[in-house]
C-alpha cells in the first residue's frame, strides 16, 4: 500500500486534518482543505459515511456492497483527497487512536448534533488539553446556542427555515435544485479554518471556528436581507427575473428560453435598439420605470423574441454586447468546452471503480492550473482503504 504519510504538494501541504464530519457540509469543507493539499484523514464509523448508501446511482458494480465495492455518486461528489480509517468512537482502543491523531493534528472538523463529542470526553478544553495548537471547526445546524441549538441540521430544512425557499419559485417557495445550505456551510467553514491557521502563526494556539446551516443560509441573502433590515420590504418568490433590476431574468423565444442580463442604463441602450424597443419610451427609460412596469416590459420582450429562434436573439446581443446565455443542461455543461477550458473536470482513478471524472475544484492556481493547487488528486476512499496504514503508522511515531 502507499505510503500514506506521503501527501500531495499544494498550499496547504504539511497541515493535518482529521475529519469527523459526515453526509455533506462538513465532507465538502474537508474536501476543499484537501483540494489545497491537507492531508485529510476522513474517521468513520463501522457503516462508513451515510452518504455512502445515498444511491441510486451508483458508482462500480450494481452487485457490490455500499462502502466495499458499491458507494453512491453523491459520497464520490465531497470527498476526494481524503484517506478512510474506521474507528468505533465507544470502544476505549479506537478513541484512544483518534486521541493519537489529535496530538499530531492542526485541524479537527466535526459535524455531530451538539454534546455528543462532550460525552465521550471531548469537550473543547480537553481538545485544546491533548493539543493546545489545534483548531476545531464545528459545522451544527441551527448553531451551537440559542432556543433551538438541539435541532438536527438537514439543507432542505435549513432552505425553508432559514428564507431562501420563500425567494426561490414562482407559485410555490421551491428548494435550490443542489444542497446550498450544506455547501455554503462547507465554504465557510473551510475558509474559517484557513483563517484561524494563519492566526495560529501568530499566537501559537488554536482557536474554535463554528459555522452553521442556518447561518450560512442567511449569509447567502445579500441584497435579498437588506431588502427588509433597511428598506422594510419583505422580499417574495423571484422566479426568474430579478426584483431590482430590469430586464434581468428569463425569457421565451421562438424556441428555447434565452437569459439576459441589462445591469446599466448603457447596456439598457444597447440592448433596446439591438432587439427594436425605443430606449427612450417614458415606460422603460430608467431602471426605476422598468422595475416599476416589470410584467409589461417581460411581454413587450416576449413578443419581440417569439419571432425568432433562440440562437438568433444570442447571437444579437452578444453582438451588442449585451450580457445573454443559454440554460444549459448539466450533460451540456460538462460537454462545454469552456468548462472544460477552466478544468472543472477531474479525472481520477479508483481502485475499485476504474476511472472516474468528477466536478473538480474551483481554484486555480499558477503552478496547478487545474487541479485546485493540488500537485496529485486521489479518488475517494473505500470504507477503511487506509485503516491498517494509519494504525501502522500511529504504531510507529
Amino acid at each position: 500500500m502507499e505510503d500514506t504519510t506521503q501527501q500531495a504538494d499544494g498550499p496547504l501541504t504539511d497541515v493535518l486534518v482529521v475529519d469527523l464530519t459526515r453526509a455533506l457540509a462538513g465532507p465538502q469543507a474537508a474536501m476543499m482543505l484537501g483540494d489545497l493539499g491537507a492531508r485529510v484523514i476522513k474517521v468513520e464509523s463501522p457503516t462508513g459515511d451515510d452518504t455512502r448508501a445515498w444511491g441510486p446511482p451508483w458508482a462500480g458494480d450494481a452487485d457490490g456492497e455500499t462502502g466495499r465495492g458499491r458507494d453512491s455518486t453523491y459520497f464520490m461528489a465531497a470527498n476526494r483527497n481524503k484517506e478512510s480509517i474506521v474507528l468505533d468512537l465507544k470502544e476505549a482502543d479506537d478513541l484512544d487512536l483518534l486521541t493519537q491523531l489529535l496530538r499530531r493534528a492542526d485541524v479537527l472538523l466535526e459535524n455531530f448534533r451538539i454534546g455528543v463529542l462532550d460525552r465521550i470526553g471531548l469537550t473543547e478544553e480537553g481538545l485544546h488539553a491533548i493539543n493546545p495548537r489545534l483548531v476545531i471547526g464545528r459545522i451544527t445546524g441551527f448553531g451551537h446556542d440559542g432556543p433551538e441549538a438541539h435541532r438536527a441540521g438537514y439543507d432542505q430544512i435549513a432552505q425553508g427555515e432559514g428564507g431562501l425557499m420563500s425567494v426561490t419559485g414562482v407559485d410555490l417557495p421551491t428548494k435550490v435544485g443542489v444542497p446550498v445550505a450544506d455547501l455554503a456551510a462547507g465554504m465557510n467553514l473551510a475558509y474559517g479554518v484557513v483563517a484561524a491557521l494563519y492566526e495560529r502563526e501568530r499566537t501559537g494556539r488554536g482557536r474554535v471556528v463554528r459555522t452553521s446551516l442556518l447561518a450560512s443560509v442567511v449569509g447567502l441573502h445579500a441584497f435579498q436581507g437588506t431588502r427588509w433590515t433597511i428598506a422594510g420590504e419583505v422580499p417574495g418568490l423571484s422566479g426568474s427575473h430579478h426584483p431590482a433590476i430590469a430586464p434581468y431574468g428569463l425569457f421565451r423565444t421562438a424556441t428555447a428560453p434565452v437569459q439576459v442580463a441589462v445591469g446599466s442604463e448603457g447596456i439598457w441602450r444597447s440592448f433596446a435598439v439591438a432587439v427594436g424597443l425605443d430606449p427612450d419610451d417614458v415606460r422603460f427609460r430608467t431602471n426605476r420605470e422598468r422595475v416599476a412596469t416589470g410584467p409589461e416590459l417581460i411581454e413587450a420582450i416576449e413578443r419581440i423574441f417569439a419571432t425568432a429562434p433562440a440562437e438568433h436573439w444570442l447571437d444579437l446581443l452578444l453582438a451588442a454586447g449585451v450580457p445573454a446565455g443559454k440554460v444549459r443542461s448539466v450533460d451540456d455543461v460538462y460537454d462545454w468546452a469552456q468548462t472544460r477550458s477552466q478544468g472543472l473536470l477531474m479525472e481520477l482513478t479508483h481502485p475499485t471503480y476504474g476511472d472516474l471524472v468528477v466536478p473538480g475544484s474551483p481554484l486555480r492556481f499558477d503552478d496547478q492550473p487545474h487541479s485546485g493547487g493540488r500537485s496529485r488528486n486521489d479518488p475517494p476512499p473505500l470504507l477503511d482503504e487506509h485503516g491498517a496504514a494509519l494504525r501502522a503508522w500511529l504504531a510507529d511515531q
